[in-house]
């Protein structure tokens, strides 16, 4: 029978499973040390051995860009690339003509941000997350709707095109 209760091994308190990191070989689910307890013999263990750690990450490979997972100085050399900033530039040159109506709602909302006639949210209207970096939704591109926003943290905002894909909605033909 799993209980929702468990004693670490280590500190020997009783706590709830929630404190304990999950394990899908062990019989409840979880590790036998509570997250307390492993942290501290993380941190210990970096400090044990900290020449071996730095050298570890002084020599891990960078990783393929495409894949994003670079390392910090090769994504900051990288992101300072004149060729790179020009392929930018140029993608961004070419959404801007090809969407024009998106770009129009985009310049009218970040106006009305900046000069107090919108006002920026940090909860997501979906989930209600708090959220630093919310994204402005526009429900359409019709010139009269460009300050019809919805504040959304980025997954909701990602699954809300998702959705409007699926069931075939454009709000570009809106305005034809």
């Amino acid at each position: 029978m799993i209980t929702s209760i468990k004693t670490c091994f280590k500190c020997g308190a009783e706590k709830p499973l929630t404190e304990f990191y999950k394990h899908p070989q062990m019989k409840d689910g979880t590790v036998n040390k509570c997250k307390a307890c492993n942290k501290i013999d993380v941190y210990k263990n970096k400090e044990d051995n900290i020449e071996k750690v730095r050298n570890y990450d002084r020599n891990r490979p960078n990783r393929d860009i495409r894949n994003k997972k670079i390392s910090a100085r090769a994504k900051h050399r990288y992101h300072n690339d004149e060729n790179y900033k020009l392929t930018v530039a140029k993608k961004k040159n070419k959404w801007v003509a090809n969407n024009p109506s998106k770009r129009s709602a985009q310049c009218a909302a970040n106006n009305a941000l900046r000069n107090g006639k919108l006002e920026r949210k940090y909860n997501c209207e979906h989930c209600d997350k708090h959220h630093s970096r919310l994204h402005k939704h526009h429900w359409s591109y019709l010139p009269e709707n460009w300050l019809d926003i919805v504040w959304l943290c980025p997954s909701c905002h990602g699954a809300e095109h998702k959705r409007l894909n699926e069931i075939g909605r454009d709000p570009d033909k809106e305005e034809k």
